[in-house]
């Protein structure tokens, strides 16, 4: 069973992202608050549950949670500043556009920047957590949010660049999406930052 939140007495955001690893399409982020209350037994790290389970439980987020955002950040801004830079840009943007604002954040894996909501205010309190995804609800939730919400774009994305079998692979580095990449080229969408070729 995860965790309900990692401070007890705050609102608490967690933060995770989808989509690191690809090599085209955007890095998607989501932010999540969940009532302190918050119950439901097979809510887990995306990459622990099926594409069945996940499109079931993103509804129950996103009707359950206090706040829920997501932030997007494309291809270009990726080559532009870094995939690193890209992941944490768009966690702040979906922290940003939470109609809430938390008092302290859980943040999936090992870096973050500090985030303020504007030059005026402080930053929010924040910690790091390893595999925070498969321990903590707000982490595992944000990362159900970001993975459903980038598979959503990458299968429309598939229908205008029908060569790289984006509805299968999400952009993720496949043998037949490289395959796909050696053929007809690389796409508009493509990070040209990352290694498309072996």
């Amino acid at each position: 069973m995860l965790l309900p939140y990692y401070k007890p007495d705050v609102l608490e955001a967690g933060c995770d992202e989808a989509g690191r690893g690809c090599l085209a399409g955007p890095v998607v982020a989501a932010a999540v608050i969940l009532p302190k209350d918050f119950e439901c037994e097979w809510l887990n790290d995306s990459k622990q549950l099926s594409e069945k389970q996940r499109d079931e439980l993103r509804p129950i987020i996103e009707q359950s949670a206090l706040a829920w955002a997501v932030g997007i950040v494309d291809n270009k801004e990726i080559d532009r500043i870094n995939i690193l830079n890209a992941s944490i840009k768009a966690m702040h943007l979906a922290l940003r556009a939470l109609r809430q604002q938390p008092e302290h954040i859980i943040v999936d894996g090992n870096r973050f920047k500090p985030y303020r909501y504007s030059d005026e205010t402080p930053t929010v309190a924040h910690q790091t957590v390893v595999k925070g995804d498969a321990k903590y609800m707000s982490i595992a939730a944000a990362s159900i949010l970001a993975k459903t919400h980038r598979d959503e774009i990458m299968m429309n994305l598939a229908k205008e660049y029908p060569a790289y079998a984006w509805e299968i692979n999400k952009a993720y580095p496949t043998k037949a999406h490289r395959e796909a990449i050696a053929k007809v080229g690389p796409s508009p969408l493509h990070r040209m930052s990352f290694r498309l070729l072996k």
